[in-house]
């Protein structure tokens, strides 16, 4: 996925006048982790709940490559998007990555380290937003399918 892309739809999202802020900002670092391969994404708006943040954005990576991927490029977004980032932290050989921006949390955890923390549970009170299906990374829809006949020239 190229720069440009990833600029453009985030740029869709921000400036979408039903998002208002900081809510655009946290659907659009939905989006981008929706479209890195991030699974079970969630957002919560916490902000009549808590005193640290509105939102709070929760997605699982496979692998820790992935994972500093998906935070690498959520920051340089929040960043060309105008806001500040306070702190990042478990980039370093961690199984959670924290980015916070005041406004917004970004939760990046390795999917196998997800349950140990239980974050979500602390946020019971806060309010679950829907993301649009079509955040989320999928194949193009002029792949190849499950076709038995290539299976036959696989080697």
């Amino acid at each position: 996925m190229s720069k440009a892309y990833i600029n453009a739809q985030v740029d869709e999202i921000v400036k979408n006048k039903e998002f208002e802020f900081p809510k655009n900002l946290a659907m659009a670092t939905a989006w981008i982790l929706g479209n890195l391969k991030g699974i079970n994404l969630k957002v919560f708006d916490v902000s009549g709940t808590s005193s640290l943040s509105d939102y709070y954005v929760v997605a699982s990576a496979g692998n820790p490559t992935q994972a500093n991927a998906m935070a690498d490029t959520v920051t340089e977004e929040l960043k060309r998007n105008g806001s500040k980032i306070i702190s990042k932290e478990g980039l370093k050989h961690s199984d959670w990555i924290l980015i916070d921006s005041g406004d917004l949390i970004v939760h990046i955890f390795l999917d196998t380290a997800r349950e140990v923390y239980g974050v979500e549970e602390l946020w019971r009170e806060g309010k679950p937003i829907s993301i649009p299906q079509d955040y989320y990374f999928s194949e193009p829809e002029n792949s190849e399918s499950e076709d038995t006949d290539t299976d036959r020239d696989f080697f």
